[in-house]
């Protein structure tokens, strides 16, 4: 499993109530919620995200409240992985449950910029500027949870176990 595609960046501290404000967490609609995603940190991320993108942020991201809407609005936005300095630990938790892939490297978050086009090889945890030719090494996920991830999360892995059984 990989990713490719151009980086949308934010600082740190980027909380849930940011990533998908409180007022739209009416609705189960994932393409609502990616409609809404990052709008009141970045109002035009929305109409600049294509399928593919990848999100480079800061230290604690994913900070504030524990919904899961925050990972499910990028992934639905059409981000392909978040890379961080940091996360906060329970948006790292219902990231991986919803299968949305996400690398904590602090040395990539100081170094790649916005526009940025960057490449990502999951198995190795290398990040490549494509831009700027520089390379990074983030720890890998163990094989367990990149399977997981690959089959849509952690519901959906569940799903798939028993429907082989």
């Amino acid at each position: 499993m990989n990713a490719k595609g151009f980086v949308h960046r934010y600082g740190d501290h980027v909380d849930t109530d940011v990533i998908i404000p409180a007022r739209y967490l009416n609705t189960q609609s994932h393409q609502e919620l990616a409609a809404h995603c990052m709008e009141d940190i970045d109002k035009d991320f929305i109409h600049r995200v294509k399928p593919g993108d990848i999100m480079v942020a800061g230290a604690n991201f994913g900070c504030g409240s524990s919904r899961e809407h925050a990972p499910i609005a990028i992934a639905a936005s059409g981000i392909s992985c978040v890379i961080a300095a940091s996360f906060a630990r329970i948006f790292y938790r219902n990231a991986i449950n919803i299968g949305l892939p996400i690398l904590e490297c602090p040395d990539a978050a100081a170094g790649i910029r916005a526009g940025d086009e960057v490449a990502v090889d999951f198995d190795t945890g290398v990040i490549t500027d494509l831009t700027t030719g520089s390379v990074y090494q983030a720890q890998p996920f163990p094989p367990f949870i990149k399977d997981m991830m690959a089959k849509g999360g952690l519901m959906a892995s569940l799903k798939a176990g028993r429907a082989a059984e």
